[in-house]
């Protein structure tokens, strides 16, 4: 199970939206992540095991 980046959260949420506190709190990890993405964009998402198995063929070590 991932465990939810707090500290990561709370440096953009007070540092970077310099939210206070309180409102910093009263967010829901959706919401921060709506304001994330409205300052950087999307996050690329990773390969999957299918693409990262078909790149590996294409492109083998060695």
């Amino acid at each position: 199970m991932n465990r939810f980046p707090w500290d990561e959260a709370m440096r953009f949420g007070l540092g970077v939206l310099r939210l206070p506190p309180r409102e910093f709190w009263g967010m829901t990890p959706r919401e921060l992540a709506a304001a994330f993405e409205a300052l950087n964009g999307k996050r690329a998402v990773p390969p999957g095991r299918d693409a990262l198995d078909e790149l590996m063929r294409r492109f083998p070590d060695g």
